[in-house]
């Protein structure tokens, strides 16, 4: 009897030891990090982290005050690789003289990806905005190289100015603003002298001896 006593005795405290060897051996091997949590970061109330940003005004709204001469100072970004005169040669991208209104890979003799070959319609003012926002996700697989321009007031200067070389397209119509609906107008408040000038006549005549 003694002997079993002494044996469970021994295992009771070989199984106490390796629990107590476990936690220390953990608390080392961890020391000094930082446990990653589950969700990173934290929420600020009232701040969008993503798909938030204001739009901003419409390309025709923009259109109707671009300026050329501002336009022409951002074309200093192409220059490196298109001409813009008349009769101007190919570059490493196309000449673009009058190149508003036509459609893609309409300057003959240069080499366009098939991307840019392949899409329909023509160099509107919608598509070339697009196209100057991020050429690569306006043609997935184009040869250009440039990232775009992130400003929609750089882009309309640009637009203006490219369409005043030899191109001449009429500017799109401004959006109309909508008008609010009477029921939805709010009414002014009527002020005091406003009450008091309707309601004395009432008054008045109740007062008045009757005739």
């Amino acid at each position: 009897m003694s002997n079993n006593n002494t044996i469970a005795g021994w295992v009771l405290a070989g199984g106490i030891a390796a629990l107590g060897f476990s936690i220390v051996s953990s608390k080392y091997f961890h020391a000094g990090q930082n446990d990653r949590p589950e969700v990173m970061g934290y929420e600020i109330e009232g701040v969008e982290t993503s798909g938030g940003a204001d739009a901003g005004p419409a390309l025709e709204t923009l259109l109707q005050t671009a300026n050329a001469a501002a336009g022409e100072k951002v074309f200093g970004k192409c220059a490196a690789c298109h001409t813009i005169n008349q009769g101007g040669a190919n570059g490493i991208g196309p000449n673009l003289w009058d190149s508003m209104g036509k459609p893609h890979g309409h300057v003959a003799g240069f080499a366009y990806s098939d991307a840019l070959k392949g899409m329909p319609g023509v160099w509107d003012w919608a598509n070339m905005d697009a196209w100057l926002t991020s050429p690569r996700n306006y043609a997935p697989g184009t040869k250009m190289t440039f990232a775009g321009l992130g400003k929609a007031e750089d882009r309309a200067n640009l637009l203006v100015y490219l369409n005043a070389q030899g191109s001449n397209l009429p500017l799109p119509a401004a959006p109309v603003a909508e008008e609010v609906p009477v029921e939805d107008a709010e009414v002014p408040a009527a002020s005091e002298d406003d009450v008091a000038e309707e309601v004395a006549p009432t008054v008045a005549a109740e007062i008045a001896p009757a005739e």
